[in-house]
């Protein structure tokens, strides 16, 4: 049991979009991602999704408006709802879900990394 200096293991990160896992607790994965671009939309049946901002600008894109999620901020996407992550400049993102949960939720996608090959930060 060590604590965790959020900005130096957000340091240690270097690619867009492969979150890294910080921390487990109860069944949820604690992931750390750096954000830039746009993600895939999906939706996750089975969870809902927490999103913390740390430092940027995160635009969820939902199927009937856009959430925008600054800095100190955080939002939660229950199951089942249709979610597209939008980052214009780099973000920097706790996501705090499931251990079992792919990113890519409902999608099958290049750009999902199945839950048992995410790396810690």
């Amino acid at each position: 049991m060590d604590k965790i200096v959020i900005a130096e293991k957000f340091d240690a990160i270097t690619d867009y979009w492969t979150p890294r896992v910080a921390a487990e607790a109860n069944g949820q994965h604690v992931r750390f991602a750096k954000l830039k671009g746009e993600f895939v939309w999906h939706n996750h049946a089975e969870e809902d999704e927490l999103f913390i901002v740390v430092k940027g600008r995160l635009t969820v894109r939902l199927r009937q408006r856009d959430i925008e999620v600054g800095e100190g901020e955080m939002l939660v996407i229950p199951r089942g709802v249709d979610h597209m992550p939008v980052a214009d400049e780099e973000v920097h993102m706790i996501n705090i879900t499931r251990a079992t949960t792919t990113m890519t939720g409902n999608v099958a996608s290049g750009r999902a990394i199945p839950p048992d090959a995410l790396q810690p930060v």
